[in-house]
């Protein structure tokens, strides 16, 4: 006989836990209905972390790197180019040195041998001469040249999908291996990072106190998207309260220059729309070097200077990405995929380090997976992307033959492709995500239409529910943040800001709110009107304490 079970009781929570009556209806509404685990979840514990002794090779990869920095051999560690490789590596190479060791860090460049360890990483590395090699984020695939280490000693982190092939290395950590017994799979690589800097550290017996390097461990698994639950929640929160209390030089002076206060809350929308992007910048434009050697920095004036470096490229990047989003939709609409349940455009000279950022913005757009490619006479790389819930590493497994190659995994993938093969590619990619999308009972198509996860309750003060919405942090991937209506909000005043930006005051239940939309200029309401809006709901920390505001995610005119 199935028991159907009852629903969340939402006055239980606010009662037991203390929390306004909207955060407690959105908590009832997405499945919270025992206070004893809500308030585990709501105060994450690090603590509470899931014990490591089932991950496989971690142990041998502790005793190898605990050897080494007592032999004062020469480590190289190589990382990927994005957040998540360049944290790890920093990860990684700032423990061996805090320990004694002598760590050489490098970086994989999209421009000078590509993804992972390549062949050119691999003469990079044998240049230097080392004893043994750490790779961060990368190397579940590299068979070939892991094999060509010779006397080198490898150790792979990294968590993207594995290969059924054993891996010719010492030590390979990876959640995904099918053998390893560590329940918790959702560890970006810079989190696997510091789970092994905490085994040399008891291997060699030295106190060193790692919670330094959470803000590293926030940074990059907030911008790998990878999901913020379990043990990703708990890091992700201590290491975004690290950044906003204590912050690396590197870290205060790019928040300096991206306008984030000190000693403000950061949020996962602040990593992945003002750190992140920066962080990536030097590495779609050339070499991502500037990036670590930032995260790096122990000095506040050298930091601002390389901080100033990696706005620079920031912007370069934002007029490439405009150049290259406005021939990709002409390209849309040229070939006629508006309509279809995924989109493949290509283009001749596209960055390569650009493309991935396109691809999501078209994403946003069409709500559709998107890959983006970026052509180089007879062949291309590009970036794969789509909305939450895609499986992206399943739909181009349906596409083999279409591609030279691809890595990556369900929520953000790369492939390489023959110029000659991107119909064909664009043919098989329309079907595979037609297919999985039936599959999983999906919608194939449509514009990304804002929904309300619950009201705001007119009971609540509009701070109190601000409050409690920041110990819902971090948000992103497994934990959207939540989208709050307003029903019915009189509309006092409503003005265009430069970039077609709306900024709105509206009264709602004896209340006065500002409200700001991004874009929406378009669609500002009368004076006077009423109208229904939906948005995430945050402190106003240029107006002070106990300011808020609406970002308005969607508006609707009442008749």
């Amino acid at each position: 006989m199935l028991v159907q079970r009852a629903p969340a009781n939402p006055a239980r929570l606010r009662e037991a836990l203390g929390l306004t009556h909207t955060i407690s209806a959105f908590l009832a509404a997405r499945g919270h209905d025992d206070p004893a685990v809500t308030r585990r979840w709501l105060d994450p514990r690090l603590s509470d972390l899931t014990a490591p002794d089932a991950m496989i090779d971690r142990d041998a990869a502790a005793a190898r790197i605990a050897d080494a920095v007592r032999r004062k051999e020469r480590v190289v560690v190589f990382g990927d180019y994005d957040v998540d490789g360049i944290t790890s590596c920093a990860i990684v190479t700032s423990a061996i040195r805090a320990l004694g060791g002598d760590a050489t860090p490098l970086l994989a460049s999209r421009f000078d041998g590509g993804y992972g360890f390549s062949d050119r990483a691999l003469e990079r590395v044998k240049a230097l001469s080392p004893s043994l090699l750490i790779t961060c984020d990368c190397g579940s695939s590299d068979h070939e040249r892991l094999a060509r280490l010779g006397d080198i000693d490898a150790i792979v982190i990294d968590h993207h999908l594995v290969p059924p092939e054993p891996l010719p290395v010492l030590a390979f950590l990876n959640p995904h291996r099918p053998e390893c017994g560590f329940p918790y799979k959702g560890l970006a690589s810079c989190g696997l990072a510091l789970s092994v800097a905490a085994a040399v550290r008891a291997k060699l017996g030295v106190a060193l106190d790692l919670r330094p390097l959470l803000d590293l461990v926030a940074l990059g698994t907030v911008a790998d998207v990878a999901p913020l639950d379990g043990d990703n929640r708990a890091l992700v929160r201590a290491g975004l309260a690290r950044i906003a209390t204590a912050p690396r030089p590197g870290i205060e002076a790019l928040a300096e220059l991206a306008g984030v206060k000190p000693g403000v809350a950061i949020s996962g929308e602040d990593v992945g729309f003002r750190f992140a992007p920066r962080i990536n910048a030097p590495g779609r434009l050339g070499a991502p070097d500037p990036s670590l050697q930032l995260l790096l920095a122990t000095d506040l004036v050298e930091a601002r200077a390389l901080a100033a470096r990696l706005e620079q490229d920031t912007r370069a990047r934002r007029e490439i990405e405009k150049e290259i989003l406005r021939s990709a939709l002409d390209q849309i609409a040229a070939t006629g995929q508006i309509e279809l349940p995924g989109i493949v455009v290509a283009g001749e000279g596209w960055n390569h380090g650009v493309v991935g950022i396109v691809a999501a913005r078209l994403v946003d757009r069409f709500a559709v997976p998107v890959i983006a490619i970026g052509l180089d006479g007879a062949e291309g790389r590009g970036s794969v992307r789509g909305p939450e819930g895609s499986r992206l590493y399943d739909a181009l497994g349906r596409c083999r033959e279409a591609l030279i190659g691809f890595g990556g995994h369900q929520a953000a993938a790369g492939v390489h492709v023959r110029a000659s093969d991107v119909e064909k590619l664009r043919e098989l990619f329309a079907v595979a995500c037609g297919a999985l999308s039936a599959e999983r009972g999906s919608h194939v198509r449509g514009s990304v239409a804002a929904t309300h996860d619950t009201p705001l309750d007119p009971r609540d003060d509009p701070w109190a529910v601000v409050v409690d919405l920041e110990r819902l942090e971090p948000c992103g991937q497994s934990n959207r943040a939540p989208q709050l209506l307003i029903a019915g909000a009189e509309v006092l005043s409503a003005r265009e800001m430069k970039g077609e930006h709306l900024r709105l005051v509206i009264a709602h239940e004896g209340r006065t709110l500002d409200a700001f939309g991004y874009g929406l200029a378009k669609d500002a309401p009368r004076p006077r009107s009423r109208v229904d809006l939906i948005g995430q709901l945050r402190r106003d920390d240029y107006r002070g304490r106990g300011a808020v505001e609406l970002r308005i995610s969607s508006i609707r005119n009442r008749a």
